[in-house]
């Protein structure tokens, strides 16, 4: 192993500082992002619960549902249909938002349906935290819908952003971009 010259080792010490200082930017820019996407998701989220529990179909469907598969009670369904609702919404959103502003160096500011449906798989990981954390949060610790709304609001952050910084819109090299565009 070759020791490092003194300009080697206060370049890389710069370059680990210039990251490090980028991703914390991006997890500003994604969480404001976040902020307004929550607003959204939880917006879409009460108008959906609200008008999927006033709809005396929907409520008797549902219940015909739980009885038949066994898989909950009518209301952890609704509270799945409003959330997937809510999510389908909020993730669209976020990949706008995200590939205008968070990723902007990386997106290019261009959206793509191949980036999009990235994006929205990869979101399953989120939304899977997010369901989870509400149904728990909810049915089992007994918190109001509110605070399971924003426990598992803050469990889909975690995901998502590790999920877009790390793997969706990570800076690719030349050879790498080549090599998927089959050049």
């Amino acid at each position: 192993m070759t020791d490092l010259s003194r300009y080697d080792w206060v370049r890389a010490k710069i370059i680990a500082a210039k990251r490090a200082r980028a991703l914390g930017f991006k997890a500003i820019s994604f969480g404001l992002v976040g902020v307004v996407n929550t607003f959204v998701d939880y917006s879409v989220f009460l108008i959906a619960r609200a008008a999927l529990s006033h709809s005396a179909t929907v409520v008797a469907t549902v219940g015909a549902l739980a009885d038949v598969c066994g898989c909950g009670s009518p209301g952890s369904i609704l509270l799945i249909a409003a959330n997937l609702m809510s999510w389908t919404v909020g993730v669209s959103g976020s990949y706008i938002l995200n590939s205008s502003f968070t990723f902007a160096a990386v997106s290019q500011r261009k959206l793509r349906w191949r980036a999009y449906f990235t994006f929205v798989f990869a979101g399953i990981a989120g939304l899977i935290a997010n369901t989870t954390t509400l149904v728990v949060a909810a049915q089992i610790f007994l918190l109001p819908i509110w605070a399971a709304k924003g426990c598992a609001i803050f469990a889909s952050f975690v995901v998502n952003f590790s999920i877009s910084n790390f793997i969706i819109f990570r800076v690719r090299t030349r050879v790498a971009e080549e090599m998927e565009s089959g050049r």
